[in-house]
């Protein structure tokens, strides 16, 4: 999952960041709207996370004007403004979500990944695949009861072939779901995550269309 953090406060940026990365997604952190704008212009991102005070505007408006004009990106308000008002207002302009600062960071990863469940048609955390049993909101995976550890970006990867079940990923499309863009990314990174996929896994669980990209394995 790729996400656009646009928060201005750099010590509260760097540990969302951080904290974000450690849960395996790829994040670019903009502290301004103008510069959000520009971002959502040139990538697609699976999710925004949106200070409402930023030195160029609120975020109330920016959130309007992206839903005006159809942008159906999930959005979870991160604000200071912790008032009944403030959170009606916010969700009423197209908001997912509403979390008021200071919060857990832990909190902030199940959000997001509540968030993202939902988007994806999939609100049960539970879901089988063979013989594989997925818990996404614990973000673990266990084979024949046997409890299967992942990496942050193991994970990451494969949760992006869980949400599009059949679907052809190209190389591009699953590096982007990896890395931010200021990270140098080795040219066989993806094809060494599925392999030790495959390993923990099972060989089938994801598919090679040569030259295409990977998509899901049948059960």
């Amino acid at each position: 999952m790729r996400i656009l953090l646009i928060e201005d406060d750099t010590i509260l940026g760097a540990a969302v960041r951080d904290q974000i990365a450690a849960d395996g997604y790829s994040v670019d952190w903009v502290g301004r709207l103008d510069a959000a704008g520009d971002a959502l212009a040139t990538t697609v991102y699976d999710l925004v996370l949106l200070d409402l005070m930023l030195p160029d505007g609120r975020g109330i408006p920016f959130l309007k004007t992206l839903r005006g004009r159809g942008d159906v990106t999930p959005v979870i308000i991160l604000t200071a403004l912790d008032q009944v008002s403030d959170r009606i207002e916010g969700l009423n302009a197209g908001a997912d979500d509403y979390l008021v600062k200071p919060f857990d960071l832990a909190e902030l990863s199940a959000r997001i990944g509540s968030v993202a469940r939902r988007y994806t048609g999939n609100p049960n955390p539970i879901i089988r695949h063979g013989p594989l049993e997925i818990d996404l909101a614990a973000r673990s995976v266990t084979k024949d009861g046997k409890k299967i550890v992942l990496t942050a970006r193991e994970w990451v990867l494969f949760e992006a072939f869980l949400q599009r079940p059949g679907q052809l990923l190209s190389k591009t499309q699953l590096e982007e779901r990896l890395y931010s863009f200021d990270t140098e990314i080795d040219s066989n990174a993806i094809e060494v995550h599925v392999s030790r996929l495959r390993k923990k896994l099972g060989a089938k669980v994801i598919e090679t269309e040569r030259g295409l990209g990977y998509r899901l394995g049948r059960p």
